[in-house]
């Protein structure tokens, strides 16, 4: 990850496929996933590490910008993937006076006017190996692409990934490869995941929230493994994910803290050493094989294949139905008045299921404290859940059963949520309606 934004420095164009697409709505559908993504194997994805490590020891250190370190590190990835049977095409550039390269590898099939892309950048800075900025995503996101192809994935959309060039001096490939892609092909592009530092040695868990429905998808998938997370804040505007969304794109993705230092209550719910950086090593020589980890590169690497099966929307089984979200977060004033999160349901017919599923996350660190109702769109209430003075555990990361067959479907449904005594907050995370 970049530290401070710099000045771009353009280059000839280069014709590529590519795409994007408007900017989503703040709430919106988003069909349930048809297909289990695997499980990444962590060994495999350490494995790509060591290879980065080695590359950097045999060329002065680092795989920087320039250096034969990252021209090598190119080199490695797109090997893998020329085996494995995509289609691959290096976009060459000038940044400083040297040549950089972006590697991007198209997977055969799916609709080409749909386009999901995920990607990391390669480089590192001059001072050390990069093996956590950015070996790690650089890794996981390949180790996911290898997956594709193990699996022999089919998926409904095009897939495509990639691994930028000159991040560390500006994101510079990531904005040429933005910069000189057409209107044409800008309409296609589905949506971007980027993926930088995501085995942080003191790591937390971060998810960007630039697009609920991307939010909301890693946000379930860690829910599922009972893992905490946060919006990401450190890196925003400050890796490959930028060029995309000012362009309209919609974007997200997942990250485990850099020089920033982790609080008692982070510290608290996801362990390791409060006070002290989510990386000691960011940036610097240290930042090596030693200086990964392996629970945190493991999770990451899961919920990226995750993602990229559930957004791609594999055609394997028929989508059981559709899920209508929110993920932005509102906050629960402590021992005040009830709020309300909503979420506008629209294209479906007639009324609601008799087994309406409620997904809620709700962050609070009393979760006794708090009254949770369904507000059907005629303002009618089903509670979800009371409250008890003797429940002391944090947070409500349920999905509740609503029998809502009265009530109309189409229309706006509200999450209320009221903390009914003094001393703890939160606020809810996300919440979502699976019909």
């Amino acid at each position: 990850m970049r530290p401070v934004r710099r000045r771009f420095l353009p280059a000839a164009a280069l014709a590529l496929t590519a795409l994007l697409a408007t900017a989503a709505p703040a709430v919106q559908a988003a069909p349930v996933t048809v297909a289990a993504a695997p499980d990444i194997p962590l060994a495999n994805v350490k494995a790509h590490l060591a290879q980065l490590q080695s590359i950097a020891t045999a060329n002065g250190g680092n795989r920087a910008h320039g250096r034969p370190g990252y021209k090598a590190s190119i080199d490695y990835v797109k090997a893998k993937l020329d085996a494995a049977g995509y289609t691959t095409a290096l976009q060459q550039f000038t940044s400083g006076g040297a040549t950089g390269y972006n590697l991007i590898a198209d997977w055969p099939g799916g609709d080409p006017d749909q386009v999901l892309m995920a990607g990391s950048h390669l480089d590192s800075v001059g001072s050390g190996a990069g093996i956590n900025d950015n070996g790690s995503g650089s890794a996981a996101v390949l180790e996911t692409a290898l997956a594709v192809s193990r699996a022999r994935l089919a998926p409904d959309k095009h897939l495509r990934f990639a691994w930028w060039g000159a991040e560390e001096l500006g994101l510079v490939g990531s904005k040429y490869y933005v910069n000189n892609l057409g209107a044409a092909e800008r309409s296609k592009l589905d949506g971007y995941l980027n993926f930088d530092m995501i085995g942080s040695p003191n790591a937390g868990y971060f998810v960007y929230d630039d697009d609920p429905v991307i939010e909301q998808t890693f946000k379930s998938y860690f829910a599922g493994l009972s893992v905490p997370t946060e919006i990401e804040t450190e890196g925003d505007g400050r890796s490959d994910h930028a060029p995309f969304k000012s362009a309209g794109v919609p974007v997200g993705g997942l990250f485990t803290g850099a020089s920033n230092t982790k609080s008692s209550a982070q510290a608290q719910k996801w362990g390791g050493t409060a006070g002290q950086s989510f990386d000691r090593c960011y940036h610097s020589s240290c930042d090596t094989t030693a200086n990964i980890n392996d629970t945190a590169l493991d999770r990451n690497s899961d919920a990226i294949a995750h993602a990229v099966w559930t957004l791609s929307e594999g055609s394997a089984t028929p989508p059981p139905g559709t899920v209508f979200s929110n993920a932005a977060d509102v906050s629960v004033p402590d021992a005040g008045a009830a709020v309300t999160s909503s979420v506008p349901v629209t294209g479906r017919t007639g009324n609601a299921p008799s087994a309406l599923e409620v997904g809620v996350d709700i962050k609070h660190t009393y979760r006794g404290d708090l009254v949770v109702d369904l507000l059907a769109p005629d303002g009618t209430a089903y509670r979800l859940k009371n409250s008890s003075s003797s429940d002391s555990a944090d947070n409500v990361i349920a999905t509740y059963t609503v029998n809502a067959s009265s009530e109309s479907a189409n229309g706006t449904w509200r999450l209320q949520v009221r903390d009914v005594a003094a001393r703890d907050t939160g606020y809810i995370d996300s919440w979502q309606l699976t019909f």
